[in-house]
């Protein structure tokens, strides 16, 4: 049984389709890659998964529960994280207190006021922290980090509240290639409890951690599979020496 299946997901905007008819099924502990060339649809159909976007038409399942009328809020209360590709956050927080923040959005209004979270918390920040290779600059201002850094805070944040399904778009957008590399690195530990659905356009790093693609085209499921599958299929690679 899949933990994520989108079936028949089609967006329309006034006069533009965005989606007509895309899906999607992840599994349990996969790693799934979102690719095609840019306005194919890939951005609006995460958006679909999450919440942030009602689809015109379609079905949204997660953890076989039909989630397509779910708030964002309500998703997220089921095992659903999303991280978009602007960073959101606190720059004039340290590193120690956005992963506070984010653990702390975890408990509820009454726990907040009755009890000490602060100290309850802190080995499980900075145990995130040390994750990400982000523990010595704990009481460092988030805006002192590099572009890259701050987009390994926001990831170690998303993942506070230990979802079971983590969505990603273009983390590595701005980042340099070390970076980029680090990154690999950093999102492969959080396979053992938890599934990834990634857009990103830098297809080696797709190949690098992906176990099946997705590609999308004109807002259609162009093809599916591993990524060998992928790589082999003429039609994909057609689309994208058209865009070159």
């Amino acid at each position: 049984m899949p933990l994520l299946e989108a079936a028949g997901i089609s967006k329309i905007f006034g006069k533009l389709t965005a989606l007509d008819g895309a899906a999607l099924t992840v599994g349990e502990n996969e790693f799934h890659g979102l690719i095609g060339p840019n306005g194919s649809g890939k951005s609006t159909l995460m958006k679909c998964i999450a919440g942030a976007e009602v689809p015109t038409q379609g079905k949204v399942s997660f953890v076989n529960t039909d989630i397509t009328a779910f708030t964002p809020t309500e998703r997220a209360r089921a095992g659903m994280s999303l991280k978009f590709q602007i960073t959101s956050v606190l720059p004039s927080l340290t590193l120690y207190d956005n992963i506070l923040l984010a653990l702390q959005a975890q408990s509820s209004l009454l726990d907040l006021v009755f009890s000490r979270t602060r100290g309850a918390l802190h080995d499980q920040v900075m145990t995130m922290l040390t994750q990400f290779r982000l523990a010595d600059r704990a009481f460092d201002a988030a805006a002192a980090l590099s572009h890259g850094q701050q987009q390994w805070l926001e990831i170690a944040m998303a993942l506070a509240g230990k979802p079971k399904l983590l969505l990603l778009d273009e983390p590595t957008g701005g980042m340099s290639l070390e970076e980029r590399r680090v990154t690999g690195e950093l999102l492969q530990p959080i396979k053992q409890h938890c599934s990834l659905v990634i857009v990103e356009h830098d297809l080696d790093f797709i190949r690098d951690i992906c176990d099946r693609l997705t590609v999308l085209d004109q807002g259609k499921v162009l093809a599916s599979g591993t990524v060998p599958e992928i790589q082999a299929n003429t039609s994909v690679q057609e689309i994208y020496l058209r865009r070159a």
